[in-house]
């Protein structure tokens, strides 16, 4: 059963409360974040990405400029329509509110950037949600995950548990990892 602070009214009440509790677009934290993303893309073209947890689009927006087309999925949705307006002059992004796993795009992907939810989700969900992700990898796709090391009340697993869960994933097999002052960052590919 999911703790109250992993359900989707968790969420609303967070981004009616704030349109940016966790100041995604301010914070150096979050800034760093986005810079070792987009390093650790290898400066390639993605033809489809997949971002879930997009909050209010500022990475998505970042993203965007690497991606022919990029899903991206909020469970909020005060946060998807705000993520919405963000990228409203971006035609290769949608976005669409909804959560993991009911709400996973079909298709293939050659890039999944899986940042900041992981330890929103029970170990055993979040294992079956990797599963599904890695297998709508294309074979050579990136998987990055990227995850704060610190704790949290509303969190439900560390940053380090989560990656410990992606990289059981018998499909994906670590490219590289990077662990800096407050996050880590694994780059995992499709075999």
């Amino acid at each position: 059963m999911r703790n109250v602070t992993t359900t989707a009214a968790f969420f609303e009440t967070m981004y009616r409360r704030h349109v940016d509790p966790w100041n995604f677009e301010g914070s150096s934290y979050e800034q760093e974040r986005y810079v070792k993303i987009l390093e650790s893309v290898d400066g390639r073209r993605y033809s489809r990405a997949f971002e879930p947890g997009c909050s209010i689009g500022v990475l998505t927006r970042n993203l965007a400029g690497l991606c022919d087309r990029l899903e991206a999925r909020e469970i909020s949705p005060t946060a998807a329509s705000n993520a919405k307006e963000r990228c409203k002059d971006l035609p290769q992004v949608h976005l669409e509110c909804g959560s993991l796993p009911e709400a996973m795009p079909a298709g293939e992907f050659d890039l999944i950037v899986f940042s900041e939810i992981g330890y929103y989700f029970e170990e055993e969900e979040l294992r079956v949600i990797v599963d599904h992700l890695a297998n709508k990898l294309s074979p050579g796709g990136y998987f990055i995950a990227v995850h704060w090391l610190g704790t949290s009340a509303d969190h439900l697993l560390s940053g380090d548990a989560v990656h410990g869960v992606i990289r059981e994933c018998a499909l994906l097999s670590l490219d590289d990892q990077k662990r800096y002052a407050h996050f880590r960052l694994d780059r995992m590919v499709r075999r």
